[in-house]
Protein backbone atom coordinates (compact mmCIF):
# COMPACT_ATOMS: atom_id res chain seq x y z
CA UNK A 1 0.00 0.00 0.00
CA UNK A 2 2.91 2.34 0.65
CA UNK A 3 3.82 3.36 -2.90
CA UNK A 4 0.81 2.53 -5.07
CA UNK A 5 -0.79 5.97 -4.84
CA UNK A 6 2.07 8.22 -3.78
CA UNK A 7 2.52 11.18 -6.10
CA UNK A 8 3.82 14.75 -6.07
CA UNK A 9 0.61 16.03 -4.43
CA UNK A 10 0.95 13.62 -1.52
CA UNK A 11 4.65 14.42 -1.23
CA UNK A 12 3.74 18.13 -1.05
CA UNK A 13 1.21 17.39 1.70
CA UNK A 14 3.81 15.46 3.70
CA UNK A 15 6.43 18.20 3.32
CA UNK A 16 3.81 20.76 4.36
CA UNK A 17 2.97 18.87 7.54
CA UNK A 18 6.65 18.46 8.38
CA UNK A 19 7.10 22.25 8.05
CA UNK A 20 4.70 22.89 10.94
CA UNK A 21 6.42 23.73 14.22
CA UNK A 22 3.80 23.99 16.96
CA UNK A 23 0.56 22.31 17.99
CA UNK A 24 -1.25 25.57 17.26
CA UNK A 25 0.17 25.72 13.71
CA UNK A 26 -0.79 22.09 13.20
CA UNK A 27 -4.31 22.66 14.51
CA UNK A 28 -4.80 25.71 12.28
CA UNK A 29 -3.45 23.90 9.23
CA UNK A 30 -5.68 20.87 9.68
CA UNK A 31 -8.71 23.08 10.37
CA UNK A 32 -8.04 24.85 7.07
CA UNK A 33 -7.30 21.63 5.19
CA UNK A 34 -10.10 19.38 6.47
CA UNK A 35 -13.77 19.67 7.16
CA UNK A 36 -14.82 19.22 10.78
CA UNK A 37 -16.14 15.76 9.90
CA UNK A 38 -12.89 14.75 8.19
CA UNK A 39 -10.82 15.92 11.14
CA UNK A 40 -13.09 14.09 13.58
CA UNK A 41 -12.82 10.90 11.50
CA UNK A 42 -9.03 11.10 11.31
CA UNK A 43 -8.69 11.74 15.02
CA UNK A 44 -11.15 8.94 15.81
CA UNK A 45 -9.09 6.47 13.75
CA UNK A 46 -5.93 7.53 15.57
CA UNK A 47 -7.58 7.02 18.98
CA UNK A 48 -8.92 3.64 17.83
CA UNK A 49 -5.41 2.65 16.71
CA UNK A 50 -3.97 3.68 20.07
CA UNK A 51 -6.59 1.68 21.94
CA UNK A 52 -5.99 -1.37 19.74
CA UNK A 53 -2.25 -0.98 20.23
CA UNK A 54 -2.89 -0.92 23.97
CA UNK A 55 -4.80 -4.23 23.58
CA UNK A 56 -8.25 -2.84 24.39
CA UNK A 57 -11.21 -4.89 23.16
CA UNK A 58 -13.61 -3.87 20.40
CA UNK A 59 -16.60 -3.41 22.71
CA UNK A 60 -14.70 -0.93 24.90
CA UNK A 61 -13.41 0.91 21.84
CA UNK A 62 -16.93 1.23 20.43
CA UNK A 63 -18.21 2.57 23.75
CA UNK A 64 -15.38 5.08 24.21
CA UNK A 65 -14.99 6.31 20.62
CA UNK A 66 -18.39 5.63 18.99
CA UNK A 67 -16.44 4.15 16.06
CA UNK A 68 -18.15 1.45 14.05
CA UNK A 69 -16.81 -2.08 14.18
CA UNK A 70 -16.00 -1.70 10.46
CA UNK A 71 -13.77 1.30 11.24
CA UNK A 72 -12.12 -0.57 14.08
CA UNK A 73 -11.48 -3.54 11.78
CA UNK A 74 -9.94 -1.32 9.09
CA UNK A 75 -7.67 0.35 11.63
CA UNK A 76 -6.74 -3.02 13.09
CA UNK A 77 -5.81 -4.24 9.60
CA UNK A 78 -3.55 -1.21 9.18
CA UNK A 79 -1.90 -1.93 12.51
CA UNK A 80 -1.24 -5.54 11.53
CA UNK A 81 -0.39 -5.23 7.84
CA UNK A 82 0.36 -1.54 7.28
CA UNK A 83 3.52 0.50 7.23
CA UNK A 84 3.99 0.83 11.03
CA UNK A 85 3.07 4.52 10.88
CA UNK A 86 0.82 4.29 13.92
CA UNK A 87 3.44 2.51 16.00
CA UNK A 88 6.11 5.09 15.10
CA UNK A 89 3.83 7.81 16.45
CA UNK A 90 2.87 5.87 19.58
CA UNK A 91 6.52 5.06 20.35
CA UNK A 92 7.52 8.71 19.99
CA UNK A 93 4.63 9.91 22.14
CA UNK A 94 5.59 7.42 24.84
CA UNK A 95 9.16 8.76 24.72
CA UNK A 96 7.88 12.33 25.10
CA UNK A 97 5.89 11.31 28.19
CA UNK A 98 9.01 10.09 30.01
Amino acid sequence: MKENFRDENIDFLIRSILALETEEECFNFFCDLCTVTELQSISQRLVVAKMLSDKEVYSDIVKKTKASTATISRVNRSLKYGNDGYEIIFDRLREQEK
